[in-house]
């Protein structure tokens, strides 16, 4: 199957088979490896993407589901990793072994394009991302400094 995608801004066409999930697409043929693989079975959030705006593991989404929408990786969220999560998440020094950022950064940001005010428990909810070294803490602080400032952006 040969499918035009957009991702991150740019036109591609892909000839891949219509199952291959597209993770390996990302990975394999575009070389976008921020995405990581993880469980496989989309529990894990560590190779999340937005797909038409929606946040999803990318294991479990294949061309021929996501052909003509527009995706979005980690490395497409901002041109120079300047985007208030990717600054929060430094600041508050969230990763440890930082295998599963991307994705949790990922899902943030689909969070606060739908909520740009979430309480704690919002986060809680929206993020069930797997993170093994149990920095959950601080991902909801970096969370919630980068709806603010997105919001003081707003304002402005």
């Amino acid at each position: 199957m040969t499918a035009n995608l957009n991702v991150n801004g740019h036109e591609v066409a892909i000839d891949a088979d219509p199952d291959m999930p597209l993770l390996w697409i990302l990975r394999e043929q575009l070389g976008l490896t921020g995405s990581k693989y993880g469980c496989g079975i989309g529990a894990c959030g560590a190779c999340m993407v937005h797909v038409a705006g929606a946040a999803v593991p990318s294991c479990r989404v294949t061309l021929a589901a996501i052909a003509g929408q527009p995706v979005v990786t980690i490395e497409g969220l901002s041109a120079g990793g300047d985007h208030p999560l990717q600054q929060a998440w430094v600041e508050h020094d969230v990763p440890q072994c930082g295998y599963c950022q991307s994705g949790m950064i990922m899902a943030a940001a689909a969070l606060l394009a739908r909520n740009p005010a979430p309480t704690d428990d919002d986060v809680k909810q929206a993020i069930a991302n797997l993170c093994r070294c149990g920095t959950y803490g601080r991902i909801r602080a970096a969370i919630q400094q980068a709806a603010a400032t997105l919001r003081a952006g707003l304002k402005t």
